[in-house]
């Protein structure tokens, strides 16, 4: 599945340490070169003081333990913070070098690093240090991606298991928001946590806790507070789970000088927070008459609103290219309509920008939607800057009727908007990405932000129905003729498969899929319908022949009506091991999947028996499976549906009885009888 790269800055970028894959890579080159002129016996007090730490038994065998995290936030009037970062970590095994032997911290020009150090502290009690000046810099920007976000990145040297090994550094901020996130759990347990906060004489703060109790702050001393933690648990990772961001510890911060001062409430509202982001905006939101002669082409002789819009959506998401420039405030702040026409580029924010403009020319207002596009990060009694993208609400004439439009949601005062996502090229008008469904975010107006829950498509508008036509002759070899018919998230995510794939290699493609199910095939054909219409359903046609599909036992053929296709019984894997699974599971999207399958019987041979028809249901999802013979013919028909995306722990045992029924209904199998010879 599409997953956008982030084209709107989220704030705290110090809290995104090692996130980054370049940064991870960079890391790991790092490993192969240590670095030079290590000093000895010069570890800080606080790391050493690590060294005496005690470790319980964990169960789950770690390769690493943090000893100490500590971030020291000072504030100053001028609203200027320093950020102190310490960390200690411990490396239980030699694997543990690949991913904690390195500290990687990102700045940019708002965000000046001042001073970087490492250490690492052996067995035998002998230190080592390395500073800033050892330290590989490298730039964060890609092929589509051009920032002043860069990196430096320091290995530890003598980073083996056993060994204590520790970074500090100091940045100078100046954020646009002030708001900050404590994330306090991490993949590997930790032992010690701690965030101090200073602020300024009359300067005020709230906290909100997420996933984890609420603890009261320690008093330091004048307007300095301090939370500590003590023995987290890390936070697994398990397939199919939610984001992190959703399952872990953390404290969410703000700070604002007395009196109600707008640079400092910002975030106080939603509402706010539309007023400032709308207010960014505005001087973008210009037409030129390049703009408008353009629309005029595109739009020319077609006479319906839904016709112009889908015009206009299909320029932007194909003809415009997606490359993002982030230079201090562009992070947030669009380019000019004109100047993204004009190059032809623009990332998430400068796309909506352009097409809300283009809109406005046959007479449609759009409206700015800043989403995340992990689902459940944005908290509604949490207004924050926790948003990385930008799609657009556009507002539809009150007399329009278009069924096919299932993004559309009715707002209290604008009427019906129709969301779209002009960044994703695999969407077409109408539909909403799977990863921005059941999840809230920001529509930005004139008179502030209004948060909202944009919607889950139902599973009619996510469709796969798959007909085929076999073929098995007396040898128990089965020939095949199968359609495979999808619309919504399925089609988008078969033609983002294929399109991405050179054409030669597009049959292996077919080839890895029905190796999953049949052991000696050839595929014989194989054609694609559609794939470049993004609006149509899209096919998928192919035949094969597979030896020995039935299996035999003296004058009985046994033979598997479900030939092909798995409804999701892959996730009972999820349950096998022998610990209980600790997070919930989270479905794509709602789904409806259908098999109509017919297979011819050979001659000489009679039906002695039938799988059941199969019924089960759960409260996430329904399976229903029937097989029955006729004129010669066995006809199997299945439905699968996907109701809910996400599945609570608790509700976890109910989906697994589900999915074991299913994973035995797809195992059975009909009995065929020879009756002459």
């Amino acid at each position: 599945m599409t997953m956008l790269k982030p084209c709107f800055k989220w704030l705290n970028k110090r809290r995104i340490i090692s996130s980054s894959f370049l940064v991870l890579a960079v890391g790991v080159a790092l490993l192969l070169n240590p670095p030079p002129n290590a000093a000895a016996d010069s570890a800080p007090d606080w790391l050493r003081a690590t060294v005496h730490e005690k470790l319980p038994a964990y169960a789950d065998d770690p390769i690493a333990v943090v000893l100490f995290d500590e971030f020291q936030v000072t504030v100053q009037d001028n609203h200027e913070i320093e950020v102190r970062h310490r960390v200690a970590y411990k490396l239980l095994r030699p694997e543990a070098r690949y991913k904690y032997g390195y500290a990687a911290v990102n700045f940019d020009n708002e965000t000046k690093l001042s001073s970087l150090k490492a250490w690492t502290i052996r067995p035998d009690g002998q230190e080592f240090a390395v500073s800033g000046k050892d330290a590989l810099e490298t730039a964060l920007s890609g092929d589509e991606f051009f920032s002043d976000d860069r990196a430096k990145v320091l290995k530890f040297p003598e980073a083996n298991a056993g060994c204590i090994v520790g970074f500090e550094y100091i940045q100078k901020q100046r954020p646009f928001v002030l708001e900050d996130d404590w994330l306090f759990q991490r993949r590997i347990p930790v032992k010690r946590a701690r965030f101090v906060l200073q602020l300024p004489p009359s300067w005020e703060f709230s906290v909100s806790w997420f996933n984890y109790p609420e603890q009261k702050p320690e008093t330091l001393g004048p307007n300095q507070r301090a939370w500590e933690l003590t023995d987290l648990p890390a936070v697994e990772e398990e397939p199919d789970m939610p984001p992190q961001g959703t399952i872990a510890g953390h404290l969410g911060v703000k700070y604002f000088p007395s009196g109600g001062s707008q640079d400092g409430r910002i975030t106080a509202s939603w509402k706010n927070l539309g007023l400032w982001y709308y207010g960014l905006t505005q001087t973008s939101l210009t037409s030129s008459p390049q703009i408008k002669q353009k629309v005029a082409a595109l739009t020319a002789g077609i006479p319906d609103p839904v016709g112009k819009i889908r015009a206009l959506t299909e320029y932007m998401q194909r003809q415009i290219r997606y490359v993002a420039i982030e230079i201090g405030i562009g992070g947030f702040q669009p380019h000019s309509a004109a100047d993204v026409f004009n190059n032809q580029y623009g990332d998430c924010k400068d796309k909506a920008t352009l097409l809300s403009v283009m809109l406005h020319e046959i007479g449609i207002d759009a409206y700015y939607v800043i989403v995340d596009t992990d689902r459940g990060v944005v908290r509604p009694d949490f207004p924050s800057m926790h948003f990385n993208h930008v799609i657009l609400a556009i507002r539809l004439p009150d007399n329009l009727t278009a069924p096919n439009l299932y993004a559309t949601v009715n707002d209290t005062k604008l009427g019906k908007v129709l969301l779209f996502d002009p960044t994703n090229p695999y969407v077409p008008l109408g539909y909403l990405p799977p990863y921005l469904q059941d999840s809230y975010g920001l529509l930005v107006r004139p008179a502030g932000g209004d948060l909202f829950l944009m919607p889950l498509l139902p599973s009619s508008s996510n469709r796969l129905l798959r007909t085929a036509t076999f073929t098995l002759n007396p040898a128990g070899d089965l020939t095949g003729d199968v359609q495979e018919r999808t619309w919504g998230a399925p089609a988008e995510q078969d033609r983002e498969m294929f399109l991405n794939a050179q054409p030669a290699k597009r049959a292996e493609l077919v080839e890895s899929f029905l190796s999953g199910f049949l052991n000696n095939f050839t595929l014989t054909a194989a054609s694609l319908g559609n794939l470049e219409k993004y609006d149509e359903t899209f096919g998928l046609n192919y035949k094969f022949v597979s030896t020995g599909y039935a299996s035999s036992a003296g004058d009985m053929l046994f033979v598997r009506p479900r030939v092909l296709g798995d409804k999701y019984t892959s996730l009972l894997e999820l349950f096998a091991e022998k610990k209980p699974r600790k997070y919930p599971i989270e479905f794509e999207e709602a789904t409806r999947q259908d098999d109509v399958f017919d297979i011819s019987l050979p001659a000489g041979y009679a039906v002695d028996g039938l799988p059941k028809p199969m019924q089960a249901d759960c409260d996430y999802a329904t399976y229903s499976s029937e097989t029955k013979v006729s004129d010669g013919v066995l006809h199997y028909r299945r439905t699968f549906e996907i109701r809910n995306v996400m599945v609570p722990t608790e509700k976890l045992p109910a989906i697994r009885d589900f999915l074991q029924q299913i994973a035995a209904d797809q195992q059975s199998a009909a009995v065929l009888r020879r009756v002459t010879p």
